[in-house]
C-alpha cells in the first residue's frame, strides 16, 4: 500500500502489528539470552575461588560488562529494523510455554540423577545439553534460525563437558569450563539477535 504521497508505503494494521511483535520478540530474546549468559557466568566464577578472589571478582566484573552491552544493543531505540518479520507457527505461545516447562523437569532430572550417582561434574553438563537440546524446538516456535546454532553450540559444549568429567578432570574445574563456554554463547547469540534480527 503506498501513502496519498506516492513517496513511502504505509504498512497495513496487520504489518504494523507483525513488526512490533518481531521487535518485542528480538528484544525479549536479547534480555533472556543476556541474563541467562551472566547466570552461567556467576557459576563459572563461583569454580574459581572464593567470591573475594580476585579472579572470580574479574570474571564477574565482565560478565556484568558484557551482559551490559547485550542488553544496551538490544533495548536501545535507534536499533535497526529487524530484516525481516517472524512468521510464527498457530500456538506457538502455548509451543513455547511446554517447551520451556519441559526444560525445566529436565534440569531438575538432570541434578537430581547426577547427585544421586554421585557425580556432580555432571551437573553443568547435564544442563548445558538440556538448555541446548530446548533451542531447537524454539528456533521454529519463535522463527529465528539463530537458534539453531546457539543449540548446537551449547551441545557441541556438553559434549566437551562430558569428555573432561570422563577423563578425570575435577567438577569444579568442569563447572568453569562449561559454564563460561556456554555464557560465551549465550551473550554471542543474544548480540547476534539485537544487532541483525
Amino acid at each position: 500500500m503506498t501513502s496519498s504521497t506516492g513517496s513511502a508505503p504505509t504498512p497495513s494494521a496487520a504489518d504494523a502489528q507483525c513488526l512490533a511483535l518481531t521487535r518485542q520478540l528480538r528484544r525479549r530474546g536479547t534480555v533472556v539470552l543476556s541474563v541467562f549468559a551472566l547466570a552461567w557466568a556467576f557459576a563459572g566464577a563461583s569454580g574459581t575461588g572464593s567470591a573475594t578472589d580476585v579472579v572470580p571478582v574479574s570474571i564477574s566484573a565482565a560478565a556484568l560488562a558484557v551482559t551490559a552491552v547485550a542488553l544496551f544493543l538490544g533495548l536501545r531505540k535507534d536499533a535497526r529494523p529487524s530484516p525481516r518479520t517472524v512468521d510464527l507457527p498457530g500456538n506457538w505461545a502455548r509451543g513455547v510455554g511446554v517447551v520451556n516447562g519441559l526444560e525445566l523437569l529436565a534440569i531438575v532430572a538432570v541434578v537430581a540423577a547426577a547427585n544421586a550417582a554421585g557425580r556432580p561434574a555432571f551437573v553443568p553438563v547435564g544442563i548445558a545439553l538440556v538448555v541446548g537440546l530446548h533451542f531447537f524446538p524454539l528456533a521454529r516456535l519463535y522463527d529465528q534460525w539463530q537458534y539453531r546454532w546457539t543449540g548446537a553450540l551449547m551441545t557441541a559444549v556438553a559434549v566437551a563437558g562430558a569428555v573432561l568429567v570422563l577423563a578425570g578432570l575435577s567438577a569444579e574445574t568442569v563447572r568453569v569450563v562449561v559454564s563460561l563456554a556456554c555464557a560465551a554463547v549465550l551473550w554471542v547469540s543474544a548480540c547476534h539477535l539485537a544487532v541483525r534480527g
